[in-house]
């Protein structure tokens, strides 16, 4: 039913045209389009989205300086870009010292916990960070090793498979195995798997988030990542084997498959002590990432870094490309009656062989302008599609590592020791990594005090003067901003509604190729000619339609007809239709838009500009005195567009504004949106940068206001309240304008009051 609205409205708009009123506002042309107006607008960002991302690369030069004077001055001039690069994937924090590694034994005499071809296997852990330990396998040889190898397994493979002591992967494949048969010492980390056991609060509500899934959404919003933790465990390693350099220097290098390739990759990109690197079953074009798993979704990573740039950064150090089979990912584990709530998309397939080759030429342009030409090569294990680390791709790796010729593969290693937990050791990992995460989080008002320490608020004036900055770095740094609209207005209109008080107009204004704004306008007939009124914005929440607040035919439920009673009242109104809306086709914006360094809000604010801009042009409305007043996602919406965009006089927060960064982060409440397919929440470093107070505090010196029902599940009061006192105390003490802000508490759910948000727009706004 509500999927037709649009139509019945526009058939609406032809019987309307009655009294002598014109179907269409002054200065606009006839609207006639029909349809969902609302599918057609999320359609229309996915078709900018999929053409800015097919015209990436061809963009991302404008990020890089090389300089191929000499590999100092080219080691230099990339140095920035390694920088973003270590940025995005979040391997930011500072790792613990390196000491030795750790062995995992029972007793001394049970230390190794299997033999093979001239080695010894040892259960191991090496410090990362304060609580956080890498672990896996050490593959030690009898003789002084030859080389210094990390090999990274696929997600889904333990390292005793790897090394070849228990089932699960074929022994051609057991590249850890072979290189310590080749006189290597190995270590084989363990990574987060892709099971979804642990992924939930125990007694409140378990997911089918894959563990790198729950892992990513919680650290994506304080800068960090699946990723990063996982190459800085990675680089943890290389700690250790330079500290062992310090007796017997031999080369270092880094070997994966799959999620390990990722890795491998990302290691050897962001540390020279990597001197050879093997990538195998990952390696390729990447313009699709969004259809990827989303705990690869990185920030901003496909602006300037393509698998060929992210190579560049290894040039002219040792790469070996195998194109091999891939892990095959159908998505997260499927959903059952007690576990939900992962996003629903995200393959894994072979790399096609043609993207891998293309990949791979790209990246060749910086080898050979560095005369590395053969540092960089591509093996390709069965046409492309065999399994990983076939002799060819190994021997090729050890001699670029120095590491002498590659000899066949001997047995499988005996495994000594059958009591060692595999299962507990991953949980191990988990939850390391979970509570080293949480006390980010915890810490992270601490880091936004910090950054918010040169806004000064000594006065009205120099507040909004000094946090110019601020405004600029959320909407770059944390929303990503697009370029201004582009297109013409020419806006387009009809008339809907012709109600005894007001008369209501679609409105259709173009932003950017393919992008347009729409919503539904409702003018009051006692305005006066020359008369300018306020207006307020009206906007929808979840799933929502503009109808659903400004058609009379709506239901009473929740919104209440709010757009519609502020026309009665006086006020001009407009209702916008944003595009979140319909399910995860809305959500799928936010995977292709990601690693562009854009958001949903980047479009929401350029739609928002586009109208401020039409509203503000209109005869009967005053430009001084829009508000805004949002539910639900709408209220998400009034601490992210108003503080903003200085068009805006006034914003009200209704049935969102909470202690946001607990809300998406929270591993130990109800009300977590951990728990929830709502991944289009995640922000990249948000809570270090700004949180719900910090937002609305940027409305001030304009009014703010707070809508909060008491059965509102969105949050429970006591975190609304603690939130909002952070802007109170700010309208009282430092602004000195009380009556600037307010909240009101009433006995209702998740829903539009309408009482004191009047009062507070009737006082704020109908003032001269």
């Amino acid at each position: 039913m509500r999927y037709r609205t649009s139509a019945l409205l526009g058939v609406f708009a032809l019987a309307s045209g009655v009294g002598g009123y014109s179907q269409v506002l002054d200065q606009t042309v006839p609207l006639e389009l029909h349809g969902d107006l609302a599918a057609q607008m999320v359609e229309g960002i996915h078709h900018y989205l999929d053409e800015a991302t097919g015209a990436v690369a061809g963009s991302r030069e404008r990020f890089w300086k090389r300089d191929y004077r000499s590999v100092e001055r080219y080691n230099q001039s990339v140095a920035t870009n390694r920088d973003h690069l270590r940025r995005i994937i979040g391997a930011v924090d500072q790792r613990l010292p390196a000491t030795d590694i750790r062995l995992a034994a029972a007793s001394p005499e049970k230390m190794a916990i299997g033999f093979g071809d001239g080695y010894k296997i040892y259960a191991v852990r090496w410090p990362v960070f304060e609580g956080v330990d890498g672990e896996g396998l050490l593959l030690e040889p009898r003789t002084q090793p030859v080389g210094r190898i990390v090999a990274v397994p696929d997600a889904d493979w333990l390292p005793e498979m790897l090394a070849g002591l228990i089932p699960g992967v074929d022994a051609g494949a057991q590249f850890a195995r072979h290189l310590a048969e080749n006189g290597c010492e190995v270590l084989v980390p363990v990574l987060i798997d892709r099971a979804d056991t642990w992924s939930g609060i125990p007694g409140i509500g378990m997911t089918n988030q894959p563990h790198r899934e729950w892992i990513y959404r919680m650290s994506y919003e304080v800068g960090r990542h699946i990723i990063g933790y996982e190459v800085q465990k990675v680089l943890a390693a290389v700690d250790w084997f330079t500290t062992r350099n310090d007796g017997r220097s031999v080369p270092i290098g880094v070997a994966g498959y799959g999620e390990g390739g990722l890795i491998a990759l990302y290691s050897a990109a962001l540390d020279p002590r990597i001197r050879t690197t093997l990538v195998s079953g990952y390696f390729q074009q990447r313009e699709e990432l969004w259809k990827e798993p989303i705990y690869r979704d990185v920030w901003g990573l496909l602006r300037e870094f393509g698998d060929a740039e992210i190579a560049s950064l290894i040039a002219p150090r040792g790469l070996i490309v195998e194109a091999s089979r891939s892990p095959h990912i159908t998505g997260p584990p499927p959903p059952a009656r007690d576990r939900r709530g992962a996003a629903p998309n995200g393959t894994l397939e072979d790399p096609p062989l043609d993207s891998v080759r293309a990949e791979v030429e790209r990246a060749r342009f910086s080898f050979d302008r560095l005369q590395a030409g053969g540092q960089l090569q591509l093996i390709l294990s069965g046409g492309g599609r065999g399994a990983p680390g076939c002799d060819a791709a190994l021997s090729a790796f050890l001699h670029l590592l120095g590491a002498g010729a590659f000899r066949v593969p001997g047995a499988s290693p005996e495994l000594a020791l059958h009591g060692f937990d595999q299962a507990e050791r991953g949980r191990r990992q988990f939850n390391q990594l979970v509570s080293y995460t949480q006390r980010l989080i915890a810490s992270s008002a601490d880091r936004r005090n910090a950054f918010w320490s040169k806004a000064d608020s000594s006065s009205p004036e120099r507040w909004v003067e000094t946090t110019r900055f601020y405004r600029d770095y959320i909407w770059d740094e944390v929303i990503g901003r697009l370029p201004p609209p582009s297109l013409a207005a020419n806006p387009r209109t009809r008339m809907v509604y012709d109600e005894p008080k007001f008369r209501g107009y679609e409105v259709v204004m173009d932003v950017w190729p393919h992008v347009f704004s729409y919503g539904i306008l409702l003018v009051p007939k006692d305005i006066r000619p020359g008369e300018r009124r306020p207006l307020v914005v009206c906007q929808h929440g979840l799933e929502g339609r503009a109808s659903d607040v400004a058609g009379p035919q709506a239901s009473e439920a929740v919104y209440h007809h709010f757009a519609l009673k502020l026309a009665e009242q006086g006020f001009v109104t407009y209702a916008p239709q944003n595009p979140y809306i319909g399910e995860d086709r809305f959500r799928l914006i936010q995977r292709k838009a990601h690693p562009l360094k854009l958001a949903l809000f980047s479009f929401i604010l350029g739609q928002h500009q586009r109208t401020l801009e039409w509203l503000s042009s209109l005869s009967f409305v005053d430009p001084r005195r829009v508000g805004f007043y949002g539910i639900s996602y709408g209220g998400k919406t009034a601490v992210r567009i108003p503080p903003l965009l200085d068009g805006y006089a006034l914003s009200i927060c209704s049935a969102d504004f909470n202690e946001w960064v607990w809300k998406t982060t929270s591993v130990d409440s109800r009300y977590s949106y951990m728990l929830t397919p709502e991944y289009d929440m995640l922000e990249f470093d948000f809570a270090n940068v700004v949180n719900y107070a910090d937002l609305a505090k940027l409305m001030a010196p304009r009014p703010f206001m707070v809508e909060r029902g008491h059965n509102d599940a969105v949050a429970p009061d006591e975190w609304v309240a603690y939130e909002y006192a952070k802007v109170r105390w700010f309208y009282d003490t430092r602004m000195h304008l009380p009556e600037r802000t307010t909240i009101e508490f009433f006995d209702g759910p998740h829903e539009i009051h309408g009482q004191g948000t009047l009062q507070f727009l009737r006082e704020q706004l109908l003032r001269p």
